[in-house]
């Protein structure tokens, strides 16, 4: 947890078994096949007839929790990173954005996943209360969050997917 110039952060790191190109498929997984792994996903799905990910493309999520949010990537660079922000989402916040790196790990074909998140919430007033209390639940959410992550980069359905994905041209 910290703070990035008055803006709360979130952050969960963990070490997969897997070579970065693969655990970068696997965080890009969609739907069925992500709903193995995401504890936080509910239904998610792309929006504006999109068909996979890539910059400038739109999102929708229904969280655990019900609430819904529309983001959009602000970054993808497979292998290495993506970035997302919330376009549309919860009246409590005024901005939310999202960021996952991968990068070698010390033992050979694993990777340090690097999970952040970074939130403002409103009104300004309520500010101070608001965001104490989004760190505490966004970051066990993150923690259960990159845990799954973690499990589905040894699922051997989850990982098919991803080798699939990883396999087939761009569309």
């Amino acid at each position: 947890m910290g703070d990035n110039g008055g803006v709360p952060v979130v952050e969960a790191v963990t070490v997969v078994p897997v070579p970065p190109d693969l655990a970068f498929a696997v965080s890009q997984t969609t739907a069925p096949v992500r709903y193995r792994w995401d504890p936080f996903v509910r239904r998610q799905h792309f929006v504006d007839g999109a068909t996979r990910p890539g910059k400038g493309v739109r999102t929708y999520t229904r969280s655990k929790h019900g609430l819904t949010m529309v983001s959009e990537y602000v970054s993808f660079a497979p292998p290495t990173n993506v970035g997302m922000k919330m376009v549309r989402g919860p009246w409590f916040f005024e901005m939310f954005a999202g960021g996952w790196r991968f990068g070698p790990a010390e033992e050979p074909g694993h990777t340090v996943a690097t999970w952040r998140y970074s939130f403002r919430c409103r009104p300004a007033v309520l500010r101070p209360v608001l965001e104490r209390l989004g760190v505490w639940i966004l970051h066990r959410d993150i923690r259960r969050r990159i845990a799954g992550y973690a499990a589905g980069c040894v699922d051997p359905v989850v990982v098919a997917a991803a080798r699939q994905a990883l396999t087939t041209p761009e569309g």
